[in-house]
């Protein structure tokens, strides 16, 4: 059965290995150098990249990949950052005392 391995930037180093993924976290400048080595291990299938991580040179890199290696090269859609409201305190303790949420106008 053939592997498959992530390439993520550092913000992500812990994600796929708690599933029990591969991945690997290279520097910027080390992964078209990371990517030819993936692509030329026998063992892995499926190489997934983290779309923050592609810029021009890469995208290239990719297209010249899909075509030559018979395993599969995925970019992977970077999580969206929404900044979620700090909830407030009070409203918090008066929800888990209720045990339903009470909207309050001051």
């Amino acid at each position: 059965m053939k592997k498959i391995v992530f390439i993520t930037p550092p913000d992500a180093r812990y994600g796929f290995s708690l599933a029990g993924v591969g991945q690997v976290v290279p520097a910027r400048e080390e992964l078209p150098k990371t990517l030819l080595e993936l692509t030329g291990d026998p063992a892995i299938g499926i190489v997934v990249i983290d779309e923050r991580l592609v810029d021009a040179p890469v995208q290239e890199q990719l297209a010249e990949t899909e075509r030559a290696w018979p395993g599969l090269v995925v970019v992977l859609p970077a999580p969206e950052i929404t900044a979620q409201p700090a909830e407030d305190y009070a409203l918090r303790l008066i929800r888990e005392a209720v045990g339903y949420q009470v909207r309050l106008t001051l």
